[in-house]
């Protein structure tokens, strides 16, 4: 009896080892847990404070691989643009099985301008429509829609609709618009698209003249893992975003995203104000290369007359259209790059951070055909 008590007593020894060494071993192996710590960093020249977040980890074994989330699958035009293509593809659909006469050309000119490409430019894009179906000696409707279709495509493709970085970094990118066309939650998207592409960036909460957008900008900065810089309210725009540039390059940042003001509650012009801060960014540590203008689709032709006006301003690089999957009126998309030469490079289809997507004219085009 005392040899079978000994026995078990030494198996039991024996198990208890076994599983401490699996204990030890698991916990090497394991997945490693980053523990987010804050600090607040003066930034250079004595600008505003910039709130830091750092990830601090335990020792990382060398053979260990880190799971990365893999990027959402993007949104699809076809499926967010209903109103835009009920509007236009209603208005269209008729044209369908018949004969081309003068009657389908009103029609369609009609449909044109009720999507909002306004009359100019859908006067342009008639004219080339004619002349390659008269070229053709097409006689249907559907061959009519067929060349409409294709001369869209051309007309909004020929366009470098890529976000650029600069060679010095940071890189730098400013937007501009009126208040309440969404600049703000647009700087925070983008920070959303910078983080999945691995970017580190930097906010500049620019817009001092509206009391919640610092704020809100904060938030994005806390989703997204952000750094970001604010000055005082009604303060200088332009030391805010020099003072995050410089902060940005101390910190090794990639990319610093600067929020501006849409209304100023000042004596000055608000195009002067934009333009004092573009110079300023240059000055600055990095590279400005996007100056992007933040337009609300569902504004339509009012969308164009902005789009000019901080064109003369700002000498813009790009539009983001935003809210166009609420908008029946598309064909602004086509009014501005065809009649002001300015590449929409992206389009808000949604409220989600990953519904700001890259403008894809093929899908646009096929979208509101289809």
């Amino acid at each position: 009896m005392e040899i079978v008590l000994v026995v078990l007593a030494v198996l039991v020894v024996l198990v208890a080892g076994v599983l401490l060494v699996r204990s030890v071993a698991t916990r090497r192996a394991g997945t490693v847990e980053l523990e987010p710590a804050e600090r607040e960093v003066a930034p250079p020249d004595g600008g505003s404070a910039v709130v830091v977040e750092e990830l601090a980890a335990e020792a990382v074994p060398a053979t260990e691989s880190v799971e990365v989330a893999e990027a959402p699958t993007r949104p699809r035009f076809r499926e967010r643009l209903e109103r835009a293509r009920s509007r236009f593809g209603d208005a269209i659909g008729a044209l369908r099985g018949s004969r081309i006469d003068e009657s389908v050309w009103e029609e369609l000119e009609y449909a044109l301008l009720g999507a909002d490409v306004g009359v100019d430019a859908t006067e342009d894009l008639l004219a080339s429509v004619r002349s390659t179906v008269a070229e053709r000696r097409l006689t249907e409707g559907d061959e009519l829609l067929d060349v409409l279709k294709e001369e869209m495509r051309v007309r909004l493709g020929g366009f470098d609709t890529s976000l650029h970085s600069g060679d010095t970094p940071p890189t730098v990118w400013l937007l501009v618009g009126v208040n309440g066309v969404g600049k703000t939650t647009t700087a925070g998207k983008l920070a959303h698209r910078a983080k999945i592409e691995g970017r580190t960036v930097m906010l500049a909460a620019g817009d001092t003249f509206r009391a919640a957008a610092a704020e809100q900008l904060g938030m994005w900065a806390e989703r997204t893992g952000a750094s970001m810089v604010r000055g005082a309210d009604g303060g200088d725009p332009s030391a805010v975003v020099f003072d995050a540039i410089e902060a940005a390059a101390a910190r090794g940042c990639d990319l610093v995203i600067a929020d501006t003001a849409g209304r100023l509650h000042t004596k000055s012009n608000l195009m002067e104000e934009l333009g004092k801060v573009r110079r300023v960014a240059e000055r600055g540590a990095g590279t400005v290369t996007e100056v992007l203008l933040v337009l609300d689709a569902t504004t339509g032709q009012n969308g164009l007359v902005q789009a000019q006006q901080f064109t003369d301003a700002v000498d813009l690089s790009g539009v983001v259209l935003t809210k166009l999957d609420g908008s029946a009126k598309g064909g602004i998309v086509l009014a501005i790059q065809t009649q002001l030469g300015i590449p929409v490079k992206l389009v808000g289809l949604g409220e989600g951070a990953d519904d700001l997507v890259p403008f894809d004219a093929d899908e646009f085009v096929e979208a509101l055909f289809s």
